[in-house]
């Protein structure tokens, strides 16, 4: 008796958007999720160890900002570079080593002995952490059905967001019991237990190796992890619905009329990232300036990620009912009011914490709901470079936005200054986003959906 005869054709596309949530997807979601809570960890860590450190090494508070801008600029270095790499090698070895590098860095950061050391290694840290949100959205997404990926890609790029929260948590525990360099070496020893579980266990995208036409034997033993009861062999064809793209990959982000769109998101990117790094590293040094304990500073920065991580859950509800760029216009709009009232005087604790809490819904929550927008908008073969891109030039702004923040310190600018002054891009945010909406027009700015970035209307082949 002969078992099924193999398939002659296979569309990715289609049953990767139409298969039920099985042990692989769930496998690639848990490792996605926790290789971003360990990112978001170490990418705040500095902000969490910054008051403890200034108080050890007798500095000024204003000479964090260029250890702020470094960590920043290698980010955008590693944005750009790396994610552009992934679209040609692939999602796995990238994130890979992009966790193993990151740990061994953030490791070696607690040993630095002096700022200038602590600028070098936040910056070479920065490299490999610029890796991990692009493509682990990129990867999150490329498994996830079509009619959850919204939920589930925000739901589990969330982790960046949770893991800064957690660091706060941790770094209240650790920093009095161990000193601030605990933090970092917390944070560099559990990714490489995260790498090695990668290593062994994270599959490479299916549509990145059908896109690209390559790997076919392990988009074959995949296809099988997918779906047992799926026959294939040799003279399988397998077909997508996208298309593949010669040449420099970050180009190809301003054809086939994606131009407007990619400027527009880069616009935000910058805005979002701008306050995003400005409030994630200065609340906890700013507050301890008005007054405020340490542990109610850290309390504040933490604050500030937990609105984060249950906002990106709430605007994910939200978005897959009323479309990515309608919610995003209101959500930076109240951003920008919830910003203007963190420095306001005379409010008790707890109404600057609920503001706080406010502006971390907002604009770190946003942050995830920007991500997926460009990875549905832009297509499997540019998908990492698109949010990677994104992220890179908005990388500028969050080198920007804490070195500002150290000068205007150092000119005594008042919290309440401070705080107006941080309210403005994200009423730019808002306003972009009301232009956005305009020129993908109303049913695509709902969907931004990845068949018309495609261009490629019907199924390809690909490979035999």
């Amino acid at each position: 008796m002969t078992g099924p005869a193999p398939a002659a054709k296979v569309n990715l596309s289609e049953l990767l958007e139409n298969s039920a949530i099985g042990p692989l997807q769930i496998r690639v979601f848990v490792l996605c999720m926790i290789c971003l809570i360990m990112d978001g960890f170490d990418v705040q860590a500095m902000g969490y160890a910054g008051p403890a450190l200034v108080a050890d090494w007798g500095i000024g508070r204003p000479a964090l900002g260029p250890v702020f801008a470094a960590a920043n600029f290698g980010v955008l270095v590693g944005s750009l570079l790396f994610t552009m790499l992934a679209d040609v090698i692939g999602r796995r070895p990238v994130i890979i080593w992009a966790t193993l590098f990151f740990s061994v860095m953030t490791i070696a950061t607690g040993f630095a002995q002096n700022i200038e050391q602590l600028y070098l290694l936040r910056f070479i840290s920065g490299l490999g952490l610029g890796c991990i949100v692009p493509n682990a959205t990129a990867l999150v997404g490329e498994f996830s059905p079509k009619r959850s990926r919204v939920t589930l890609t925000m739901g589990i790029t969330v982790g960046f967001t949770a893991g800064a929260a957690i660091g706060g948590f941790v770094a209240l525990w650790l920093i009095p019991l161990f000193g601030w360099r605990s933090v970092f070496f917390v944070g560099g020893a559990v990714p490489l237990v995260i790498a090695i579980a990668m290593f062994f266990s994270l599959p490479e995208s299916l549509q990145f190796l059908a896109v690209r036409r390559t790997r076919l034997d392990m988009l074959a033993y995949w296809l099988k992890k997918l779906d047992p009861s799926m026959q294939v062999n040799a003279s399988t064809e397998f077909v997508s619905n996208e298309k593949a793209h010669r040449g420099v990959p970050i180009v190809h982000l301003f054809r086939e009329g994606r131009s407007k769109v990619t400027v527009l998101l880069w616009i935000v990117y910058f805005m979002n990232l701008l306050n995003l790094y400005s409030l994630s590293n200065w609340i906890p040094t700013v507050f301890t300036g008005m007054g405020y304990s340490q542990n109610a500073a850290l309390l504040a920065g933490t604050l500030l990620q937990v609105g984060g991580t249950i906002g990106t859950y709430g605007l994910a509800w939200i978005i897959a009912r009323k479309g990515f760029v309608p919610v995003l216009v209101w959500t930076f709009a109240i951003a920008a009011v919830s910003i203007a009232f963190i420095g306001q005087p005379g409010l008790s604790f707890a109404a600057v914490a609920t503001v706080v809490f406010i502006a971390g819904w907002c604009i770190v929550g946003g942050q995830p709901g920007l991500n997926t927008l460009a990875a549905t908008y832009y297509p499997t073969a540019l998908r990492s470079t698109g949010v990677g891109a994104g992220l890179g030039f908005g990388r500028l702004g969050a080198i920007i936005g804490p070195y500002a923040g150290g000068v205007l310190l150092a000119q005594q600018w008042t919290p309440q200054q401070l705080f107006w002054t941080a309210a403005v891009p994200a009423g730019i945010s808002a306003v972009v986003m009301l232009v956005l909406l305009g020129v993908l027009g109303g049913d695509m700015g709902r969907r931004a959906g990845s068949e018309r970035a495609a261009g490629a209307p019907e199924p390809a082949p690909l490979a035999h």
